[in-house]
């Protein structure tokens, strides 16, 4: 009888241990927002991912950033979220915490989740002509992706940072290196030879689009892009057009393949990044010196880009 309960003693915790150990999945109210204990700090690490000299590298950089520009910026770092959505925690995580100024909505979320194989950065309304989705994805695929397929976080996320520091404070292109200017030149002369008639005919749909059924001129402006639905990774979004010349509002919505397009959920850019290695800052209220700070209260409107690595 002894036998046969140390027996299966040894079965539930054999069981157990395994469970106990597994990683809790976050949702984005356990995430830790550091900021709001030290303003100094931008960078939730609470899996220990990213080293103590690469977290303090980033809190710099992006102390310094929102000094310069007043752009606020999160950086999390978990093995796994709750859902597994990288796109919709990003998005929550800004929206939840007001990341970004009130009245500049120009907050920046970047969330690596390592179990999910997923680097995502979502952008503030105000961001989006300094960072657009675009640029976001190229940023991941070039900067990122392969050091964290190898499990290098702390040399994907210093080079991806890095890289939009140079995007949005003008110091450098991050999205052309020495070896790929011959072949843009290249590329370029090509296109230009060859295809004349394709830039031809997207500026022509451009300008079909931007034209106002009310005035009849080429005055619509986008104000906004929200998601409307995510369905089986087809996603609906509504844009909201102004025309700038009679104030007419036009609605229109399109659908996206999530794996297919270029950013998750519509896009926004603006300044960023400072310090020692990069350089930035968040622009939020908040104390001074080491005190608590906090986020400004801005906006997210489905701006920025996801990666697979």
């Amino acid at each position: 009888m002894m036998k046969k309960t140390c027996y299966l003693l040894v079965l539930f915790w054999g069981l157990l241990l395994p469970v106990m150990a597994q990683t809790p999945a976050y949702r984005v109210e356990d995430v830790p927002m550091v900021h709001l204990q030290n303003r100094m700090r931008y960078v939730s690490n609470p899996d220990g991912i990213l080293s103590p000299a690469t977290v303090a590298a980033l809190d710099t950089t992006l102390f310094a950033l929102e000094q310069q520009t007043g752009v606020q910026t999160l950086v999390v770092a978990v093995k796994q979220i709750e859902g597994g959505d990288c796109f919709e925690f990003a998005y929550e995580l800004g929206r939840k915490n007001g990341v970004g100024q009130k009245e500049k909505d120009n907050g920046l979320v970047i969330l690596l989740v390592t179990e999910e194989r997923c680097i995502q950065f979502a952008t503030g309304y105000g961001l989006e002509g300094d960072l657009p989705d675009a640029v976001c994805k190229q940023i991941q695929v070039r900067y990122m992706n392969q050091a964290f397929s190898r499990g290098d976080w702390d040399k994907g996320m210093l080079a991806g940072v890095q890289a939009v520091r140079q995007r949005l404070d003008g110091t450098g292109s991050p999205l052309s290196g020495p070896e790929e200017e011959g072949d843009s030149l290249w590329l370029l002369l090509i296109l230009g030879g060859c295809f004349i008639a394709v830039p031809l005919l997207l500026w022509l749909s451009v300008r079909q689009r931007s034209k106002c059924p009310n005035c009849h001129r080429h005055t619509l402006r986008q104000l906004s892009v929200r998601t409307v639905s995510n369905i089986n990774g087809i996603r609906t979004e509504e844009i909201v057009y102004r025309c700038s010349q009679c104030g007419h509002t036009l609605r229109r919505q399109r659908r996206v393949n999530d794996d297919d397009s270029p950013h998750h959920r519509g896009g926004n850019g603006g300044p960023f990044l400072g310090g020692p290695f990069f350089g930035g800052g968040f622009g939020g209220r908040g104390g001074g010196g080491f005190s608590g700070g906090s986020f400004g209260g801005g906006d997210f409107g489905g701006g920025g880009a996801g990666s697979k690595f």
